[in-house]
């Protein structure tokens, strides 16, 4: 499970030469296999202005070189598109991080038309209502609220140099999310007759990074939902391997309440730096 910010841009297969050629349509039906994958358990989706394009790299075995390859995920008849492979220095010091902690406690009610649907895709179903909550929450950054378009280094100290020290920054956020619908606003609610519920509360412990490269408070907060989505979802998933595993009855959990723990600690293993 990859932090928010950082993302799966594509495969890599190491071959000799003479191989490399066979396994090309193995890599191109991999690279979508994958986005699928994982567009599946998104409870986000990407924007317009996001590259949609990902890569495959060809390490030659004997002589070391790589081929790097690209496809667009947005098109399932795209075709290899050939790319630079350049590595860069110092690359992971320039990373700011953000760190967050919100508390869970979401209530999935089971209607009795859904009785068939399985636990997993119930659980789904009401997450999604429950991300619509993160993504218009309002974010505190190291207690303050800001503008999406401002810099997100505005106010920092600055080097001798006139350049922004960021690489030691770690800021704090906060979530604030919307209790009460805008008085202006038509109200959804309706009356549904269930069999159960789900409730899943706890603590998860969030982290998202963005490169310091003139970053906008946006991208921060961008990268922070999607980490908090991302977290939750992965925690459920690990929960549903977890009642497999022991064996426990899905249909007895669908028509009693069931209430989950989803208190996650930040693991040093999330951090790629």
């Amino acid at each position: 499970m990859l932090p928010g910010g950082l993302l799966v841009l594509g495969v890599f297969i190491i071959t000799t030469l003479e191989m490399g050629n066979d396994f090309q349509n193995a890599l191109r039906r991999l690279v979508f296999a994958m986005e699928k994958s994982m567009n599946k358990r998104r409870l986000w989706n990407f924007t317009e202005e996001e590259v949609s394009e990902r890569v495959t790299l060809h390490v030659c075995s004997s002589t070391k070189k790589i081929f790097c390859r690209t496809y667009d995920i947005h098109d399932p008849k795209s075709s290899a598109k050939p790319a630079d492979w350049k590595y860069q220095n110092g690359l992971s010091t320039s990373w700011l991080s953000l760190e967050c902690t919100v508390h869970i406690n979401i209530h999935i009610p089971l209607s009795t038309t859904s009785v068939s649907y399985t636990l997993e895709k119930n659980t789904k179903n009401g997450l999604v209502r429950w991300a619509k909550q993160i993504e218009n929450g309002v974010y505190l950054i190291n207690g303050q609220v800001k503008d999406e378009d401002c810099d997100l280094l505005e106010g920092q100290k600055k080097s001798s140099r006139g350049n922004v020290q960021a690489t030691s920054h770690c800021f704090d956020v906060k979530v604030l999310t919307h209790l009460l619908l805008n008085s202006d606003r038509r109200s959804t609610a309706t009356v549904q007759i269930c069999s159960g519920s789900v409730n899943l509360k706890g603590a998860v412990k969030c982290r998202a990074y963005i490169h310091s490269s003139k970053p906008k408070v946006k991208d921060a907060v961008q990268a922070m939902k999607r980490d908090i989505l991302n977290t939750v979802a992965d925690r459920c998933e690990i929960l549903f391997e977890d009642l497999l595993l022991n064996e426990v009855p899905e249909k007895k959990i669908l028509k009693k309440s069931f209430t989950s723990s989803l208190t996650e600690f930040l693991s040093p293993f999330r951090d790629p730096l």
